[in-house]
């Protein structure tokens, strides 16, 4: 089977970083808890999870029945990944505490406004939207690409509206952003 091993490599890396992520998802969550944070979005956030569960089993399956090999481009979109994965360290470092998979917000605490949060509102979004684009399409999965970017633009409505409601309800998100596109970095002088 061509390309298997890289293939394998790869997701298993992939795997390994998204249990990881959970992880400090729930380090700081438990964190954000204990100082009165409060959850949203909880409905619509098993169906996110699911979603994201869905992708790799579509993508382990699209690469399995159909073993396409290597995208044409292979060497562009690995580059932007792994710009992808240097921006995704970054959001997390910015939010520091307050970063989570989940929509948890406390009361009165600042709203961050940097390292990429200076350019935009949702920039772990933006990474994820770029993932579910450049990760299928690597090994050549585009109905996974295809399908599952379709599938996240519907969640990221759902759950941005949600987000953005709740951090404008408790914080001062809405004078901290009040000059800054969602995902269109947008340069503050």
């Amino acid at each position: 089977m061509k390309d298997f091993l890289p293939f394998t490599l790869f997701f298993s890396f992939i795997i390994l970083q998204r249990i990881v992520e959970v992880l400090v998802a729930k380090n700081n969550e438990s964190w954000m808890k204990q100082r009165g944070a409060i959850e949203f979005g909880e409905k619509h956030y098993r169906f996110m999870v699911l979603m994201h569960s869905l992708f790799f089993i579509s993508l382990l399956l699209e690469k399995l029945l159909f073993n396409r090999g290597f995208s044409t481009v292979w060497p562009w979109v690995l580059m932007i990944f792994v710009l992808a994965q240097f921006f995704r360290i970054w959001v997390i470092a910015s939010l520091g505490r307050f970063w989570n998979t989940k929509i948890i917000v406390l009361p009165d605490a600042p709203a961050i406004r940097k390292g990429p949060y200076r350019y935009m509102r949702h920039p772990n979004y933006f990474v994820v939207t770029i993932e579910f684009l450049v990760i299928p399409t690597l090994f050549s999965a585009y109905l996974t690409a295809c399908f599952f970017t379709i599938f996240n633009a519907i969640m990221l409505a759902i759950r941005i509206r949600e987000e953005e409601n709740a951090l404008k309800n408790l914080t001062e998100y809405e004078g901290t952003f009040k000059d800054c596109h969602r995902f269109i970095p947008k340069f503050v002088k």
